[in-house]
């Protein structure tokens, strides 16, 4: 490795598009849900699109968007948590191990919210591409669809909040900023990085 430190390309700018697209989408659907429902659907199809986007581009795309990059055997997470509290813990030019695990279950919980919320559509105006399954399944459906919708978009939300709070830890122990890596693409390479 380097003895000074380099600035290298980490996250590639469409998955930084990606990631601002999505909190955007996700934003504006969470604030819209109820007096706004075109607005709140056409949100939602976006976060639909944007993970499929997604999807594709973690099987395709550059290393570090690619899932087998950073989504690590649990005992792997575990020794890195463990690890947090020791001097000079491990520093990740990509996700660290607990990180790649948020964003397999951010990605997954929002695919759960998009698709009962098709769900709901469908049930509700009879609209959507569930429609022809769920257009007459009743007011009890629609509300037990309706509950799943909201649980699922909650603990978004709250998964939404430990990540925006480990992205802050993970700055303070390392002592740079991460939120800037994700609008620029670029972090400093130093010694002992695992890449």
């Amino acid at each position: 490795m380097n003895s000074t430190p380099s600035e290298v390309s980490v996250w590639d700018p469409l998955l930084r598009l990606f990631h601002w697209l999505l909190v955007a989408a996700f934003v504006v659907a969470y604030a819209s849900e109820d007096d706004w429902l075109q607005i709140h659907v056409a949100a939602g199809y976006g976060v639909l699109g944007l993970l499929a986007f997604r999807l594709v581009w973690g099987l395709v795309g550059p290393r570090r968007a690619r899932f087998t990059d950073f989504v690590r055997p649990l005992a792997t997470v575990k020794e890195y948590l463990v690890r947090l509290s020791r001097p000079n813990p491990p520093r990740y030019l990509g996700h660290n191990p607990p990180g790649g695990w948020m964003v397999v279950a951010l990605l997954s919980l929002l695919l759960a919210v998009t698709v009962s919320g098709l769900a709901v559509y469908a049930a509700d105006k009879g609209a959507g591409p569930l429609a022809p399954w769920l257009g007459d399944a009743g007011k009890a459906v629609e509300k037990k669809l309706e509950h799943w919708h909201e649980t699922f978009a909650n603990i978004s939300l709250a998964l939404v909040v430990v990540h925006v709070l480990g992205v802050l830890a993970e700055s303070y122990v390392h002592g740079e900023n991460l939120a800037r890596a994700m609008l620029t693409g670029r972090k400093q390479r130093r010694d002992g990085d695992v890449d």
